[in-house]
């Protein structure tokens, strides 16, 4: 009985990946005034390999969502983190919840400095989840 239900899940698996489907989307938080944090902040990075890293830990989210500790960790109150490692010894963080729509929206990123993740950076991705959760009812999208 394992044998066929690891099959057939494992079929399901390599179809799913093959067919090139996302599990869920990941899309940038916006702000009214039209700027995406997310984005300038991955463009401030450097070097380029940190950026692609980045980029690679939020595709592994997109395509295994749910997924475990190694890359993706619950902060609480529906948010959780992209883990990423990056050059130098560095470690990023990019927080992030699933909407209504069951897509990921990128809420805040930052390169972690310290054993907790800040409080001032959870208050923020907080708020912006609001702001957006807010919009989303009002149908008015950024």
């Amino acid at each position: 009985m394992y044998r066929i239900w690891y099959i057939a899940c494992n079929r399901m698996n390599r179809s799913h990946q093959s067919s090139g489907l996302k599990r869920i989307e990941a899309v940038f938080f916006r702000t009214a005034a039209g700027g995406e944090p997310v984005r300038e902040w991955l463009k401030s990075l450097n070097p380029v390999e940190d950026r692609k890293q980045i980029g690679i830990d939020i595709k592994t989210v997109e395509f295994g969502w749910p997924i475990g500790m190694s890359v993706c960790k619950p902060m609480g109150d529906g948010l959780y983190e992209v883990r990423s490692s990056l050059s130098q010894n560095k470690i990023a963080r990019i927080l992030f919840y699933i909407d209504a729509k069951g897509r990921m929206v990128l809420l805040h990123g930052f390169i972690k400095k310290t054993q907790k993740t800040p409080p001032a950076d959870l208050e923020l991705a907080r708020k912006n989840k609001a702001l957006h959760e807010s919009d989303l009812k009002k149908g008015k999208e950024r």
